[in-house]
């Protein structure tokens, strides 16, 4: 059946079905892996550190701009550093992922710093980590609480 309507309202019809197909656009599938979330239980804290194994599977940079909990009132990407035999951490507020990337979040290095824990974390408990990427998409992965001295 071939299509008869003038060229200005099929126009209008195809933009229309873009722009609604944009509004909805759902988070890139697969832009970043997590095959491994963990956060380590300090009986009595408050705080706590996450660590992660991320992927980058895409053919292009995938930024990772923040993370957040609902297990923590907040949660920070951080890096530690050893200068003059001194450990200091800094937060990193944008984290690029190159295509084909493995980035590795480990004690002495990168990790998530989880800041006025909800509730005290129990050894096996899982939990969410929401992953902020750049173009305001994010992901979840989901963290399991390992006991003290577990790596």
């Amino acid at each position: 059946m071939r299509n008869t309507a003038p060229l200005p309202v099929r126009l209008c019809w195809l933009l229309t079905v873009l722009a609604v197909s944009q509004a909805g656009a759902a988070p890139p599938r697969n832009a970043l892996e997590v095959p491994e979330a963990w956060i380590r239980a300090i009986p009595g804290a408050d705080v706590a550190a996450a660590y992660l194994t991320v992927q980058n599977p895409t053919a292009a940079a995938v930024t990772l701009t923040g993370v957040s909990s609902p297990a923590a009132r907040s949660a920070m990407i951080h890096e530690t550093r050893y200068q003059d035999h001194e450990s200091r951490m800094r937060p990193k507020a944008r984290l690029s992922i190159a295509p084909g990337q493995t980035l590795r979040f480990k004690e002495a290095g990168l990790h998530i710093m989880l800041e006025g824990l909800t509730q005290p974390l129990q050894v096996g408990q899982r939990v969410p980590l929401v992953l902020s990427l750049d173009g305001g998409h994010s992901i979840t992965v989901t963290a399991i609480v390992r006991p003290p001295g577990a790596g």
